[in-house]
Order: C-alpha cells, then sequence, then structure tokens
C-alpha cells in the first residue's frame, strides 16, 4: 500500500469517499482546492468511479461483467468500454506469460485491471483544473499530478509490509501513478492463474508508472511471478520497488 506523506502541508484540501468497495481519497492543492470548481471535479470523479462499478462490479449481480459471466448478453451487447477493458486485460495476460489474467476458476473477474483503469479516466476533470495539483487515492493505489514547476513533487510513502506502520521508501511522483500488490492488508486474495497456488517468495511489489492502469497490472504480475518479479519489470523498463519475504528491499530502475 502507499500513502501520500506530510499530509499536514498547508494549502491542501482533501476529500474521502468510499465506492468500489474500498475508500476513494483525494488531496488538492494550488488554485481549483477549495473552489466551486474543484468540488464539482471531485463530484464528477466519484460519478465515473460509480458508473464503473455499475458496469465492472463482479459483486453486483445486475453488473453488466456479472450478466456477461452468466451468458446472458453477449460483448456486443455490452458498452465498448467492457471490450477495452477486456482487450487491455488480454493484452496484460500475453505480455505476463499467464501471470495476470481476469478469468479464474471459469469466471469473470476484471477487478485485477478496473480499478488502475477506473482511476485513470475518474482523474480526467481533475487534470482540467487549472494552476491545481492533485492526489487521487484508491485503496491505496494512487494517481499524483503536479502542474507548476515550482510547486514540490508528492512524496509517496512505501509501506512495509512486515510492519505495517512503517514506510521502507518514498518516492516523489509529479506526474504519474504509484500502484501497489502484495499479501499484508487482505491477506492470500492474490493466486497464480497458471496454477491457483499464492505466491510467497515476495512480500511487495510497488510500480511506479506513467498511469495506474500499468502500474497495477505490473505490480499484480511481477508479484506473481516471484524469483522472476524483477527481471521481468526490468525487462519492461518499469520502477519499482520490491520487498522480499525476508525482508529485503530492491529498487528496480526503469
Amino acid at each position: 500500500m502507499t500513502t501520500a506523506v506530510a499530509q499536514r502541508r498547508p494549502g491542501v484540501v482533501r476529500r474521502v469517499a468510499h465506492v468500489m468497495g474500498m475508500p476513494i481519497s483525494l488531496a488538492l492543492r494550488g488554485r481549483a482546492a477549495g473552489t466551486f470548481e474543484g468540488e464539482a471535479a471531485w463530484a464528477e470523479t466519484m460519478a465515473t468511479l460509480r458508473d464503473v462499478d455499475r458496469v465492472f462490479s463482479p459483486f453486483r449481480t445486475d453488473s453488466v461483467i456479472s450478466r456477461l459471466d452468466r451468458g446472458e448478453i453477449d460483448l456486443m451487447d455490452a458498452p465498448p468500454e467492457v471490450a477495452e477493458v477486456l482487450g487491455l486485460a488480454e493484452q496484460a495476460r500475453i505480455e505476463s506469460h499467464g501471470a495476470f489474467d481476469v478469468r479464474r476458476h471459469g469466471r469473470l473477474d476484471p477487478c485485477g485491471i478496473v480499478k488502475g483503469w477506473a482511476v485513470d479516466r475518474a482523474a480526467r476533470p481533475l487534470r482540467h483544473l487549472g494552476d491545481t495539483d492533485f492526489c487521487l487515492s484508491a485503496g491505496g493505489d494512487l494517481v499524483a499530478y503536479v502542474a507548476a514547476d515550482d510547486r514540490p513533487a508528492w512524496r509517496i510513502g512505501i509501506e512495509d509490509p512486515h510492519e505495517l506502520a512503517r514506510v521502507v521508501a518514498t518516492v516523489p511522483v509529479r506526474d504519474g501513478a504509484v500502484a501497489t500488490s502484495g499479501l499484508a492488508r487482505r491477506g492470500a486474495h492474490l493466486t497464480d492463474p497458471r496454477t491457483g497456488s499464492t505466491p510467497t517468495a515476495l512480500a511487495s511489489v510497488t510500480v511506479i508508472a506513467e498511469d495506474l492502469t500499468t502500474a497495477d497490472v505490473d505490480a499484480t504480475a511481477a508479484f506473481v511471478l516471484a524469483s522472476v518479479g524483477e527481471h521481468w519489470l526490468q525487462s519492461r523498463g518499469r520502477s519499482a520497488v520490491v520487498v522480499h519475504r525476508d525482508g529485503r528491499v530492491a529498487e528496480v530502475r526503469r
């Protein structure tokens, strides 16, 4: 999990809501912070995430994904963004050699790619705010942006999976995304789609990328790839922080 460091910085306006089964938090600083324009952008961000939940949630029996999984509709009957997401998921499956897959045990569950994709989309109205920085977090994975060169980067703390109150590294982000995969907070929720087993060689993988879709997918795939995860990230030109089961911390630089 990641978090924005130095949260008491003056001039930062914060908002928190809950959707898609997780907390969504926003930090705004700059011209639109605390203004009607900023609040309207936040409302649009949350509306986008609620719409995504209605379409993609496998936990809602009436969602498009659930109906598609049950065979009640075909892909051509679904909104075009469903084909977009499933296309991205198939690309990720191929590029990760099967370590990332939205189909498991015969069921369709795109949660592993939808969160990053949804937050990237939901951040668009925030990017349109003039002279305003933002950090938008969904369950600890985030997109951050700094509008002006004379303002500091967001400092993102990477949680120690062995001691959750401690930070193992801090990375500056001016325009990009950070995502972490691991078992520390949610237990054995990650499995290797190829074997059905839970990977245990790594404690966590945090990827820094240009967008959250990429960061989230690559963090998950690298965690599942375990001992070869670091090499795979290097081959993709990613920046990452990998915490091994024995506590060793390795940095992967692009």
